[in-house]
């Protein structure tokens, strides 16, 4: 399928701009003419495409929502395949489902049953993490882990052994497969379907799906692992435990697939296959970062970084909101958030962070769920949800009380507002450490919170100008791109149905094995005739040895 809207664009504003230039007399012949000729073109007839979407679930999907409500806007239609358990996809929705068609299937586990688990995987690194050994960190992981893959393989049941639902993905015509790297098995389907494939993520554990099944090099010399909280310049003891983690991560990671998801692709495929390879055939990968806080590294062609491209600029706030902004005066006002998946803060946890809001002079909106902390102070709202975009682009903003969580990173990069963090788990240490090392954030420990430390950061984030001219400084090289970040995610997105693909930005390293891809065939030639040479130098200095030994013994004989 074509798309020539662009093209046409283009030329229909060519023509406009030279018709009006030429005199009345010819201007009408003229664009007869060029009208003529442009439908002469061999252009095909503007069609949108049909896009199957596989989200992640609560930011993932808000994420992938950016990029599928930008692609209806641009006249494609797009199908969400979605299980009946999704605790962030709300299907039933009357103004999502006038969008997008939703395709629901059932899974054997509740919404309840994921949500429990996110609880518990929050309520550990927040409040028992710290005070846990290595070992039971690994095992409560691995657990995690293993909990997470049985409910993406009783996702994969619900889709692949539906024979209804198969039976009608096959006899629709996609154009392209847009998958979160959180949702199993949209690789699969795509690869079942002969449909391109664009993956969208963050990042995974140790890089290894971008490692083993992107093959973007991470050199752990200078590339700190995820989500390791490293620079690009590490100490020794920081690049041994890099490595470490480069190695362990990598060997884990083979041997569950292996023992898990590499013989169900095999099953549903019926020839031999594994997850890696499915995914590798990734035509793009959208990586949800960017250069203005990520380190530098090499990356495959086909890897494109998309970060922030949910980000905007700021509407006019509700009408209440505006009144209490404009009520803080010359102080400004402080935004807090710690994500939508935060409901279990404790009271104790609570009134240590509203006790130290009421300690400063600026006003606060809080977003909060959850019974109010008894020490909220008269300066504090609490909402269960905010307009965080409008608010950290509201010209009184002063500081972002965050969790580090990566949109709500961006959002604040985007607006230029400095930052007073307080990381709760997954990720979001490491991308505060980057934002403290670019002098555009102050980070607290969670656990060993006090009022006075927090209200001490505000004070100083809000007072030092440092902090707002270092964030205005790396806001100006996150706008400054070609194009926005959620333009580039849906060019390549349109680009894949154009030309059916992006295979010629495909490492040839895919059609490599593992010896061949580290180069140890050459080595062993090499080796070999290394060996070989020397070995016909010591024969041969022996024989002149010899040689010369026995012309010596006839000498001395005569």
């Amino acid at each position: 399928m074509q798309f020539q809207s662009d093209w046409i664009c283009s030329q229909t504003q060519d023509l406009f701009v030279v018709s009006h230039m030429m005199q009345v007399s010819t201007s009408l012949p003229l664009l007869l003419l060029s009208l003529t000729l442009l439908l002469l073109h061999p252009v095909s007839l503007v069609h949108g495409g049909h896009v199957l979407a596989f989200p992640g679930e609560f930011s993932h999907w808000l994420n992938m929502r950016n990029i599928i409500e930008e692609l209806v806007k641009r006249n494609h239609s797009v199908t969400i395949l979605v299980p009946d358990a999704s605790p962030s996809v709300n299907y039933n929705n009357s103004r999502d489902t006038a969008k997008f068609n939703f395709l629901v299937f059932k899974v054997s586990y509740s919404r309840q049953e994921y949500l429990d688990l996110m609880q518990e995987l929050m309520r550990f690194s927040m409040y028992e993490a710290h005070l846990s050994s290595p070992l039971q960190k690994f095992l409560k992981t691995a657990s995690w882990i293993l909990h997470f893959l049985d409910f993406g393989r009783q996702q994969c049941d619900g889709m692949l052994r539906n024979k209804q639902l198969m039976a009608t993905l096959r006899h629709t015509s996609f154009d392209v497969i847009l998958q979160d790297s959180m949702a199993m098995c949209g690789d699969l389907v795509a690869d079942l379907l002969s449909v391109p494939l664009i993956i969208s993520m963050r990042f995974s554990f140790g890089s290894v799906f971008e490692r083993h099944c992107g093959h973007a090099p991470a050199p752990p010399s200078y590339v700190p692992l995820a989500p390791l909280s490293y620079n690009d310049h590490m100490t020794l003891s920081e690049r041994l435990v890099n490595m470490v983690i480069y190695v362990g991560s990598s060997a884990v990671s083979e041997l569950t697939w292996k023992l898990t998801l590499d013989q169900y692709y095999r099953e549903i495929k019926g020839t031999p296959s594994s997850v890696c390879e499915t995914m590798g055939k990734a035509d793009v990968w959208l990586i949800r970062t960017f250069w203005d806080i990520e380190t530098p590294r090499p990356t495959p062609p086909n890897f494109k970084y998309v970060g922030g491209l949910h980000c905007k600029p700021a509407n006019q706030l509700p009408e209440d909101l505006e009144a209490f902004v404009q009520s803080s005066g010359d102080a400004g006002i402080i935004v807090a958030s710690f994500g939508s998946m935060v409901t279990n803060l404790t009271m104790q946890h609570a009134n240590i962070i509203a006790t130290a809001f009421g300690q400063i002079p600026q006003k606060v909106i809080w977003r909060y769920r959850g019974e109010a902390p008894t020490a909220l102070a008269p300066n504090t709202k609490i909402s269960d949800w905010i307009p965080q975009n409008d608010l950290l682009g509201h010209p009184k903003t002063k500081a972002f009380v965050t969790h580090g969580g990566t949109n709500s990173l961006y959002e604040a990069v985007f607006h230029g507002v400095p930052l007073v963090g307080v990381p709760l788990f997954g990720d979001q240490p490491d991308n505060l450490a980057r934002m403290s090392r670019l002098g555009t954030a102050i980070v607290l420990d969670f656990n060993h919170l006090t009022a006075e430390e927090l209200a001490e950061a505000l004070h100083v984030v809000t007072n030092q100008p440092s902090y707002r001219t270092n964030m205005q400084r790396l806001s100006a090289v996150h706008r400054d791109q070609p194009v926005t970040p959620l333009s580039t995610a849906v060019f390549w997105v349109e680009f894949v149905m154009r030309h059916g693909g992006a295979r010629h930005l495909r490492l040839a390293s895919y059609d490599l094995n593992w010896f061949q891809y580290h180069s140890l065939d050459t080595g062993a030639a090499l080796l070999i005739a290394l060996m070989t040479v020397a070995a016909l130098w010591w024969v041969g200095i022996r024989c002149i040895l010899r040689q010369c030994r026995r012309r010596a013994g006839r000498e001395k004989k005569d």
